[in-house]
């Protein structure tokens, strides 16, 4: 194609709205254009990048075994009301109503429907396993679309079910799937990591997240540096390594700490350091009150309370509730006494004489023990999991890193099947429920995660495979015939080869042109300047590296042809 011929409006200057390097660069290269919030316009160069992700995945969906369908996007209220999911997925769901007033959704996910599509035509053990998928938009009403395609309203994925008749099938499914997923990451030229995950909203008892590794993530991923574990913080599994501490306990006593609400206040006001200290937060689990300790200096994992509690709905207690049950405010709570259901973090069993709320505002106790002082209704995993901490594995030293879920697979059991009737008969006429399997990728967050992870100063550093070009022709001077020829011929012969190849023709600058051919990014750029025509060459250069090479022109289709099977 011919630069001239384009539509690739690219920008100067950084949008101010824009706060990721994918969000900016997607911007400023004219590969996408905002709607409204969370909604973008894929322009031409977007939409040979997703061409080319969405041809990855489905090949290697379809080599696993995968069947290509594609479900309606308005989904009916009934199937969200068989699934039970209707009334607690929130308010992220798109919720709307038809001139007859009978509800629907923007499908935000598929799996209602997927169910309901199967049950009404398989019936038999010999129907399975089956595999079916889609690539298609979602849609979900985030309270704060972000980032750009990151956080979006409006989003392409590839979602993938899979239905058997029990357990060891599923299992069969799943690593068919984690197998493909791996495939498909490794084909993107992405630097990622498969990390253990919560199944969160969508179900299941075991999922794994794929992570693309980059220093802008929003997900924290702990891995061990002498093991293949890895998990993102919401997971993750923490030991407890410390012994319990072996000193006398001391009296318990209640100090005067006015104005005292922080762990850090209390550094400060008594010289109590964070480790020795008690969190008390408290939280309504459904329409139950509770209280919750970690140590001082750790942070409470909602997700890892959630799922012991077994409830619906978890958040934060107002003020006015605490107040009225406990008698004191934020700051000043503390286990001994406490009038609710106390759940402590593995941790705080091993403290001894530590320090917390008193219950009353402006006061403390220290030397608090646990078993002595109070009682927790449960001891359990509670907090995030840091760098340093003991792989649950091998024991070894945990690491951090920052990633962006790309993808997400679960094992969903029973859980849609059972609620919406979705059964078959075994081999001995027994009528069971199909057991069911989620395989999902964010088809526009991967571009948007390739972009995050390569990118440098000049703009967007793509990955050979999803490339919406592989390789620029760039004429310095474009009225100058003897440089024109050159570089017709050479677009012709790399398009004889089957290489995507942008000419660019434009009357502009060479600052100009090279300048844009960095920030939209294409691997591979061929300089037909004055100087090197003189001894029959052109220069080629890789985008991700500053050497430029001068090449005989006879030569140049050889030398591109081995940088891209590279």
């Amino acid at each position: 194609m011919k630069y001239s011929e384009l539509f690739c409006p690219t920008l100067r200057e950084v949008p101010s709205e824009a706060e990721t390097a994918s969000h900016q660069l997607l911007l400023r290269a004219g590969y996408i254009r905002k709607a409204t919030a969370g909604v973008y316009s894929y322009l031409p160069l977007a939409n040979r990048v997703l061409k080319k992700v969405m041809n990855i995945v489905r090949e290697e969906m379809d080599r696993a075994g995968g069947q290509e369908v594609i479900m309606p996007i308005i989904q009916p209220r009934e199937l969200w009301e068989q699934s039970g999911r209707w009334s607690v997925y929130g308010d992220e769901m798109f919720r709307l109503t038809d001139r007859h007033n009978r509800g629907f959704a923007l499908g935000p996910t598929h799996e209602e429907i997927i169910t309901a599509l199967v049950d009404g035509d398989v019936h038999s053990y010999r129907d399975m396993p089956l595999l079916l998928y889609q690539i298609q938009n979602k849609y979900r009403d985030e309270i704060r679309p972000r980032f750009g395609l990151m956080r979006g309203r409006e989003f392409i994925m590839k979602d993938l079910y899979s239905f058997d008749v029990d357990n060891e099938a599923l299992e069969i499914s799943y690593r068919k799937m984690y197998e493909a997923y791996n495939r498909i990451f490794q084909r993107l030229n992405l630097d990622y990591r498969v990390v253990e995950a919560d199944s969160g909203a969508i179900g299941g008892n075991e999922s794994h997240e794929f992570m693309v590794l980059a220093d802008t993530g929003e997900s924290e991923i702990v891995y061990c540096t002498h093991c293949d574990y890895a998990a993102n913080v919401e997971k993750a599994v923490c030991m407890l390594t410390s012994e319990p501490m072996t000193e006398d306990m001391l009296s318990l006593e209640k100090i005067n700490t006015p104005g005292q609400r922080t762990i850090q206040d209390m550094v400060e006001f008594a010289g109590i350091v964070p480790s020795q200290q008690c969190k008390t937060l408290m939280y309504m689990a459904d329409d139950k009150l509770i209280a919750v300790l970690v140590r001082g200096d750790r942070e409470l994992n909602e997700i890892k309370l959630k799922n012991i509690l077994g409830c619906q709905n978890l958040y934060m207690a107002d003020e006015h509730t605490v107040r009225e049950v406990c008698g004191a405010s934020f700051g000043s709570l503390g286990p001994v006494g406490m009038p609710v259901e106390i759940y402590a973090d593995l941790e705080i069993a091993n403290l001894r004489n530590f320090t917390c709320g008193a219950n009353e505002d402006d006061f403390h106790y220290i030397n608090v023990n646990p078993g002595r002082d109070f009682k927790p209704r449960l001891e359990a995993d509670l907090r995030n999991a840091v760098a340093g901490d003991a792989c649950p594995v091998c024991k070894n030293r945990l690491e951090m890193i920052l990633g962006i879920e790309v993808g997400h697979i679960f094992k969903l059991g029973t859980k849609y099947s059972s609620a919406m009737g979705a059964t078959f008969l075994d081999q001995n006429g027994q009528e069971l429920p199909m057991v069911m399997g989620c395989y999902g990728i964010g088809v526009s967050r991967t571009m948007a995660a390739a972009v995050e992870q390569k990118h440098d100063d000049n703009g967007i550093i793509w990955p050979m495979p999803i490339a919406p070009f592989q390789v620029i022709v760039v004429p310095v001077n474009a009225n100058k015939e003897d440089q024109m020829v050159v570089a017709e011929q050479i677009y012709t012969e790399l398009q004889a080869e089957g290489i995507e190849v942008l000419l660019d023709d434009r009357d502009e600058r060479a600052g100009v042109k090279f300048k844009d051919a960095d920030l939209i990014g294409i691997p591979v750029r061929i300089t037909i300047g004055p100087k090197a025509l003189q001894d029959n060459q052109v220069e080629v250069k890789k985008r991700w590296e500053d050497e430029v090479n001068r090449v005989n022109i006879d030569q140049v289709v050889n030398a591109v042809l081995t940088i891209i099977r590279a």
